[in-house]
């Protein structure tokens, strides 16, 4: 019987207004807003936005809902190059959200008509509806040029009930649940046909069943000391500079560390020295200085280039005993930021903006897993820190704490600095591992395997900060499964939609044909026709005419 699940559909303009309405709730789960129960909200408006729809609306209800929540999302970027590249990226990825729109949309008119049923309606539609948001953000994720993994649901639960699931399902494993079970709360608040009790119960339980898993116990084998220096020095693109101000500020931020302390390891930021000490005789100066009196490695931030000086490379350096005892280069350049991919096309949509990116990156290829003395450490090096497969990376060579260095002096005091500290408290519960994450002038913190703050220095001021970690051991589920589990509920949810489809196809057929045959026996044997070329049904039933046809059954 027919149910208020198959009728419920917004008109075009309240589902507009929905739409715009969510991007905005969606982005106040996120930090800085930082009210996590709001992002499942967020997706509740955007899927009922969704139901219902033709494939045209629900591309435009998508647009709508991707472009309300990007353009306040990623607000930041437009301090970096100005309101352009904002606008640019936030359409771009409002396309990719339309478009999984669209695949949700079909998803909720295909499945309930092959799957009618309760489960049908209440398990499983919410799995492939989930299946395909989990898509859609592994598509925007990884192309083009990379991708813009920014913005996936699971990132705003680092503060959350929801948070420690990462260990076991990866960050996307976790925007799947999360959706999941939106579109079955949804789906069970719209059950006219079942009891209002026995409804709120069932949501109950698949909440309950999922918040029960219990967090992934975390293991350690040793310590190490290591110190984040923030240097608040003029790190920014635009900030006035003179050579050697960015090595300057580090070395001053580090007057409040004792020269005796027993440390491991020294951390400065991503582009912590503008000084190369394997091309300029200062910066070695200055990197044996620090190293030699605090009897440590030091691992900074370096713009290093190739020796015909054609590429170069944003790039972690390990300083010890006068010499480079590691490096590891950024894996994922900004686009548009840390170099222009196919310059030659882009410039002529902008050529003033293209021009201020002067200097390409070139994409390292070295290990993410570097051995610092008796530890191995996981580099990440700003962006880097949202590309999963870096991260599986490190893990899968045997890291043991990882250390994130970033520069965001672009950013100013924004949500960017909240955001990415997020994910590196994620990446922590992830894999189980402590995390050291330094930055030029913010969110410089040291975080524990369970996602908690243990250390930091105080956001616009130079300052160091020193913990003793515990070197991690074992391995999460999320870290073995690494992106299988994406792309696991990514296929059932498109093999789902396909599947329900080809078989809403077949019955088609089979319903023509049945009424070809009982209403049209002439077209379905054309020796009852003699000497004519059989028809279709469309054709004969534009053309009556040609013989009477008997009264329909």
């Amino acid at each position: 019987m027919p149910t208020r699940v198959t009728a419920l559909r917004l008109p075009l303009w309240l589902a507009l207004v929905v739409a715009a309405g969510s991007g905005v709730v969606l982005d106040a789960g996120f930090p800085d807003g930082d009210v996590w129960p709001l992002t499942f909200v967020g997706i509740g408006l955007v899927l009922v936005s969704l139901r219902g729809r033709r494939a045209g609306s629900a591309f435009l209800v998508g647009l709508v809902a991707g472009l309300s929540f990007y353009l306040v999302h990623i607000s930041w970027t437009s301090l970096y190059l100005g309101a352009l590249p904002w606008a640019a990226l936030s359409t771009l990825e409002a396309l990719f959200f339309a478009g999984g729109a669209v695949l949700v949309t079909l998803a909720y008119r295909w499945v309930p008509r092959i799957w009618p049923g309760a489960v049908g309606t209440t398990v499983l539609l919410p799995v492939v509806v989930a299946g395909l948001w989990t898509l859609r953000e592994f598509v925007a994720g990884n192309w083009p040029y990379g991708g813009f993994a920014w913005g996936r649901v699971a990132l705003s639960q680092s503060q959350s009930p929801f948070g420690p699931l990462v260990a076991w399902v990866g960050i996307s494993g976790l925007s799947f649940l999360m959706v999941a079970l939106v579109a079955a709360v949804v789906e069970l608040a719209l059950r006219a046909d079942v009891r209002a009790s026995t409804r709120v119960l069932a949501g109950a339980v698949a909440v309950t069943a999922v918040l029960a898993v219990p967090a992934w116990p975390t293991t350690s084998s040793g310590t190490a000391t290591i110190a984040g220096v923030q240097g608040n020095g003029p790190a920014g693109y635009f900030d006035e500079r003179e050579p050697g101000d960015l090595l300057n500020s580090q070395v001053l931020a580090m007057s409040g560390l004792p020269a005796g302390s027993d440390l491991d390891l020294i951390v400065w930021p991503e582009g912590g020295s503008d000084r190369d000490p394997t091309r300029d005789a200062y910066g070695r100066y200055v990197f044996d200085a620090v190293s030699d009196g605090y009897d440590a490695p030091l691992l900074s931030g370096v713009i290093t280039q190739s020796d015909d000086g054609e590429q170069a490379w944003n790039s972690s350096i390990l300083w010890e005993d006068g010499a480079v005892a590691g490096q590891y280069d950024k894996k994922h350049p900004v686009p548009f930021g840390e170099y222009v991919p196919d310059r030659s096309f882009w410039r002529p949509f902008a050529p003033d903006l293209i021009d201020l990116i002067a200097r390409d990156y070139t994409p390292g290829t070295r290990p993410e897993a570097m051995p610092i003395g008796d530890f191995v450490a996981g580099i990440s090096i700003c962006f880097d820190i949202v590309d999963d497969q870096l991260i599986t990376n490190m893990m899968r060579d045997g890291a043991q704490v990882i250390v994130a260095q970033t520069n965001n002096a672009d950013f100013g005091d924004t949500d960017e600095n909240a955001q990415q500290l997020a994910i590196t408290r994620l990446r922590a519960l992830e894999t189980a591992r402590p995390v050291v994450s330094v930055s030029t002038v913010a969110s410089s913190r040291v975080i524990d395997a369970d996602g908690q703050i243990v250390a930091g220095v105080t956001d616009f001021t130079a300052g160091t900060m020193v913990h003793t970690v515990d070197l991690g051991t074992g391995t999460t589920p999320a870290v073995v499964a690494s992106r299988a589990v994406e792309l696991f509920v990514s296929f059932i949810g498109l093999a789902a939609l396909v599947l329900a489809r080809v078989m809403i196809g077949g019955r088609r057929s089979r319903r023509r044909r049945a009424l070809e045959t009982a209403a049209w026996p002439e077209l379905a044997d054309p020796r009852l026709r003699p000497g004519r070329r059989p028809r279709s049904l469309d054709e004969e039933l534009d053309d009556p005419s040609q013989f009477d046809l008997p009264a329909r059954r």
